[in-house]
């Protein structure tokens, strides 16, 4: 028998595994009752699993905005949330941070108080409902969201198109916008409506478009299936449409739908009466919004999308994925100085490749500052929206006019929002 190898300790990371290979042919197996080795092996591992385990130290700065996050995440219940996360300087200061998900009011399979529950038990402590051009699932939302320590955001997701230069009949491509508003809505509600309902009202007439469409490429569908599918007062979307090319059996699954015929610009695909970009990002600054631009690495041209709706006043872009943060697009934000953001865009499709809701590892410092945003643009809206009903009630007495008034707040946190302690006060 040939010179043992030296021990693989001695050896570079690179050259360990030929090593190891060569130890387990010219050599016989160790035996069993050798003390000295068996030590050598055990510290080994040991060493192996130490390194595995080492995680980056959180920063002073990090830890100090996990806390003003909870504080408004959770009123009251901060010190609970440091318990449960253990010692934040021991620890990444994450607070999971949900701005993208979607329920059965739109294109979503939960419906709001079960997608509520599923993101409590992923331990999201806030969640942003954006369903597509419509906020009739945020009650719902917000009254499941009473038996966690949970908070809602108020947001939807607007259907838009961008025209480059601004020429309306060139090139359109379809962008959405992200809308966030605070506790208590949108600052002029029946304005944003009127908007979103020209928009659903399209969603129709765009449904019956792909219908012809798949029916020119030998798939004929009723509309009547597809509005089932989408539910009742649910306008119907692409994803309403492949759902029912899958219960036809013209497609596998709702991949194959969007890969074949659905995505943009694709055999089967139809705009509706989606708005301009900019019109939609300066109707969420009217009313009080806070406006993000939704998954940008979908768009042909990012670059010309933001430049455009950072004039109109868009707020920040979406950066960070599940898969991680798209450099490029973060670099974007930082030429535009727009706040960095992103969520899961959760459906609920029991699709094993899409990501839970909660999934996406916003950064705390990123969510403090978009607090540091959001919060006076949602102070402005309330303050609004009590003038609005001073002004409605010129004709009234003081007294009147103020238990009018009381009344109109008390409505607007029945529907939209418990006590909105962590609004107060700005970290």
């Amino acid at each position: 028998m040939g010179q043992v190898p030296p021990p693989t300790g001695a050896c570079t990371e690179d050259e360990e595994d030929v090593v190891v290979a060569a130890d387990a042919i010219a050599t016989p197996a160790p035996d069993a009752g050798d003390p000295e080795l068996a030590v050598q092996q055990r510290k080994g591992k040991r060493k192996k699993k130490k390194r595995r385990r080492r995680r980056k130290r959180p920063t002073e700065q990090e830890v100090a905005a996990r806390r003003s996050v909870l504080r408004w995440a959770c009123p009251g219940r901060e010190a609970v949330g440091d318990h449960e996360a253990g010692d934040v300087g021991r620890r990444r200061p994450r607070v999971a941070v949900e701005l993208h998900a979607h329920s059965a009011f739109s294109d979503g399979s939960l419906s709001p108080a079960d997608l509520v529950e599923r993101a409590h038990r992923n331990g999201v402590k806030v969640l942003a409902l954006t369903d597509h051009d419509t906020m009739a699932g945020v009650p719902e939302a917000v009254e499941a969201a009473k038996q966690y320590p949970i908070r809602i955001i108020p947001g939807v997701e607007i259907s838009a198109v961008h025209s480059p230069s601004g020429d309306e009949m060139s090139a359109e491509e379809p962008v959405h916008i992200l809308a966030y508003y605070g506790a208590w809505g949108p600052a002029k509600p029946q304005e944003l409506e009127r908007f979103l309902a020209i928009i659903r009202d399209g969603r129709y007439a765009r449904a019956k478009q792909m219908l012809q469409k798949l029916k020119d490429l030998g798939m004929p569908m009723k509309l009547e299936d597809v509005c089932k599918i989408a539910g009742n007062g649910v306008a119907p979307g692409r994803l309403h449409v492949a759902r029912a090319m899958v219960d036809a059996g013209y497609v596998e699954n709702l991949r194959q739908a969007f890969s074949r015929y659905l995505f943009d610009g694709g055999p089967a695909y139809a705009t509706g009466s989606e708005p301009n970009g900019k019109s939609v990002v300066q109707l969420v600054c009217r009313t009080g919004g806070v406006a993000v631009l939704a998954h940008p690495w979908a768009l042909k041209n990012p670059a010309a999308v933001v430049k455009d709706l950072k004039a109109a006043g868009l707020h920040g872009i979406e950066v960070y994925r599940s898969d991680g943060k798209v450099s490029g697009l973060s670099d974007l934000a930082d030429t535009y100085n727009l706040l960095k953001l992103g969520g899961s865009d959760f459906h609920g499709r029991d699709d094993k490749e899409e990501p839970d809701v909660g999934s996406v590892d916003l950064p705390v410092l990123a969510v403090l500052n978009f607090l540091e945003v959001a919060k006076p643009i949602w102070h402005n809206a309330i303050r609004e929206m009590f003038a609005s009903i001073s002004k409605r009630t010129t004709d009234l007495n003081g007294s009147k006019r103020l238990r009018r008034a009381s009344s109109a707040g008390n409505f607007c946190i029945l529907c939209l929002s418990s006590e909105d302690q962590g609004l107060t006060h700005a970290p």
